[in-house]
C-alpha cells in the first residue's frame, strides 16, 4: 500500500468527497513546476478563456496527451498518486485528462459551483468512479480563489447543470439548499500540496482580487470498470504507466533544459 493512502486519508475521502495531501510534490519539484508553466510557450498559446457569469473569466489549457517528456505526464504517472487514487476509486484508474487553470492577479475569475460528473456523464461514463488531483501550483489562498468544496456532497448524487456565462454550473436551488446543511471548506494550499476530490463532489473558486497570480495543475483520473461506452472529447481506457516520483524531477529538469537552450539561456 503507498504510504500515502493511511486509513484516515481513505475515511476521509469516502465521508467528505475529498482529501488534503500536504507537500505531494517536493518543494524542488513544485518550484520546478512553476518555473516550467510560466516558461512554456505551448501552454500560453493553448490558453482558452471562459466568462464566469460573474463579470470575470479563467484562462485553463486542457490536454487528453499524456507526452513522456514533460513534466506535467511524469506528475500525472507518479506512483505515489497513481496508488492513492486507486485505493481511493477502488479500481485501476487511467488518465482522463488533465489541466492547467491559471487565475492572474486581479483578472482572474471564478468557477461556478459544478460537480466533474456534471460534465463528464455526458462523455459516456456511467458511473462517477472518477476524481480530480489539484496541485497548488502557486499558494492557493482565500484572496486569489482557491478551491471551495461542501464537505460531503458527493453523497448527493449527480445535480442536474445548466449553462452559466461560458460555464456549466450546478443548479442553484439544489446548490442553496446543499449549502444550508453542508460545510463549506476553503482549500488554502502551499504549492506542492493537493487536494483530491470525488467526481460528484461540489467545488467552486471565488475571482482572483489579489496581487499574487493562483495557477493549479489538475490531473484527473477514471477507473478501469467505468470506460466509457461512447467515443467523446476525453480517451477511453488505456493502461497508465507508473513512474517513481523520482521521474518528476529528471523529466522535470530534462524539460527545462530543452526550453531554456531553445530560447538561447543555455
Amino acid at each position: 500500500m503507498s504510504q500515502l493512502a493511511t486509513k484516515e486519508r481513505i475515511t476521509s475521502f469516502q465521508q467528505d468527497g475529498f482529501v488534503i495531501v500536504p507537500e505531494l510534490l517536493s518543494e524542488e519539484d513544485s518550484g520546478l513546476l512553476r518555473t516550467i508553466a510560466r516558461l512554456d510557450q505551448d501552454l500560453e498559446s493553448a490558453r482558452t478563456s471562459r466568462q464566469d457569469g460573474e463579470g470575470g473569466s479563467v484562462d485553463l489549457v486542457v490536454s487528453n496527451d499524456l507526452p513522456e517528456d514533460s513534466i506535467y505526464g511524469a506528475i500525472v504517472r507518479m506512483e505515489p498518486l497513481v496508488t492513492l487514487m486507486e485505493l481511493l476509486l477502488g479500481d485501476e484508474v487511467y488518465h482522463y485528462h488533465h489541466k492547467m487553470i491559471l487565475k492572474e492577479p486581479r483578472v482572474g475569475g471564478a468557477w461556478t459551483w459544478h460537480q466533474d460528473y456534471g460534465y463528464w456523464y455526458n462523455n459516456g461514463c456511467l458511473f462517477p468512479d472518477m476524481a480530480s488531483c489539484m496541485f497548488a501550483v502557486d499558494r492557493a489562498t482565500r484572496q486569489n480563489g482557491c478551491l471551495q468544496v461542501l464537505r460531503g456532497s458527493h453523497l448527493m448524487g449527480r445535480v442536474d447543470h445548466v449553462k452559466r456565462g461560458e460555464q456549466t454550473g450546478a443548479d442553484e436551488e439544489r446548490i442553496a439548499a446543499a449549502q444550508e446543511r453542508l460545510e463549506l471548506v476553503h482549500v488554502e494550499m502551499e504549492p506542492g500540496s493537493a487536494v483530491i476530490f470525488h467526481g460528484n463532489t461540489l467545488h467552486r473558486s471565488d475571482q482572483n482580487v489579489s496581487e499574487d497570480p493562483r495557477w493549479a495543475f489538475i490531473c484527473c483520473y477514471n477507473t478501469r470498470h467505468n470506460n466509457p461506452w461512447k467515443e467523446s472529447r476525453h480517451p477511453r481506457y488505456s493502461p497508465l504507466e507508473r513512474w517513481p516520483a523520482s521521474r518528476v524531477s529528471e523529466v522535470g529538469h530534462a524539460q527545462l533544459a530543452q526550453m531554456q537552450s531553445a530560447d538561447g539561456h543555455a
